[in-house]
């Protein structure tokens, strides 16, 4: 493992995880800053999503059924909730409350702040979702989200059950009333993240060979998908979730195969590999957080790591 990691050598700048595949990378990162592993012992970790008003960072813990919490002032971690329903994807709505995917119910939720939970979709068209995975939040406060079938296909991220609809991308109306299907043609939908402007909605094919990254042109009125392009295909790897930062940069989680794969790359809105993070475990998810929402924090089958980047997380307008 590496040294800046594990914590049992002193810490190398430049860190050598860091990895510059192209010029442009070199702006986005700090030659003094390294990646730090803030909490383990999770069995999959995935859907990371930072509370700045709280200076916490929540997460899945998916196969363990429950929802875990990393104080950034007391550096403790502790479970926050117990029975999360095999939560996955996590984002924060414009209210800055919690909305959930969760495997187990086959639902969207929200967290309301006096702690209630309430169902946001569960069904469409009277029948049941498969297992929603990861969500979004429009500026309008319309919510985005991917419903694969990852977690009815067998009892270790839910419930084993049969597929009622097919894998599909999701929009909730702002006021929560409407959910309309807005495409059904990605093959394995998965992690999705919209542009800075919310002129395009990138999403990852996970079920492709081989696996792509597709850009969609989102309408005029905000609430339709148009023509959609592949931006770049994955090779051997697997990407999962993913985050833009306010250049319209994709950082992406990456992993599976070699472990060279395992970590996070680092594309432009065109699509071209920048610069990969190399971490020892395959990274799922990631999200930008802290004060300035100019640190990475990483979700990796085990464990939480970060990394304070020279570029910030893109905000909804």
């Amino acid at each position: 493992m590496h040294a800046a990691i594990d914590g049992a050598q002193p810490t190398r700048y430049p860190d050598p995880a860091v990895i510059t595949l192209d010029p442009r990378f070199e702006k986005l990162v700090l030659p003094l800053a390294a990646v730090e592993r803030l909490a383990t012992g999770c069995r999959w970790a995935e859907g990371p999503v930072w509370f700045g008003d709280g200076r916490y960072l929540l997460w899945s813990d998916v196969s363990n059924d429950r929802i875990m919490r990393w104080d950034e002032v007391s550096q403790q971690t502790h479970v926050w909730r117990h029975g999360s329903g095999n939560a996955n994807g996590n984002t924060r709505d414009r209210q800055g409350r919690l909305i959930t995917c969760e495997h187990l119910g086959r639902r969207v939720t929200r967290t309301e702040h006096d702690g209630r939970v309430t169902v946001l979709a569960d069904r469409y068209q009277g029948k049941r979702l498969n297992s929603p995975n990861d969500v979004v939040v429009k500026s309008d406060g319309s919510i985005w989200f991917t419903d694969p079938p990852f977690g009815i296909i067998g009892y270790y991220q839910g419930e084993k059950a049969e597929q009622e609809l097919p894998a599909a991308i999701y929009r909730i109306s702002p006021d929560g009333s409407d959910i309309t299907l807005v495409c059904d043609t990605v093959q394995g939908p998965n992690g999705l993240a919209f542009s800075p402007d919310e002129r395009h909605l990138y999403v990852i094919e996970s079920r492709s060979r081989p696996r792509n990254i597709l850009v969609f042109d989102v309408t005029e009125d905000g609430g339709r998908l148009e023509a959609s392009r592949v931006l770049f295909d994955a090779a051997d790897g697997t990407p999962d979730g993913f985050r833009v930062d306010i250049e319209g940069n994709l950082w992406c989680g990456w992993g599976m195969g070699s472990a060279e794969l395992d970590g996070v790359r680092v594309y432009s809105p065109q699509g071209e590999l920048l610069g990969r993070i190399a971490l020892p475990e395959r990274c799922a998810n990631l999200c930008f957080g802290g004060k300035h929402r100019n640190r990475l924090f990483m979700a990796s089958c085990t464990s939480i790591y970060s990394l304070y980047v020279n570029t910030q997380g893109a905000t909804t307008l």
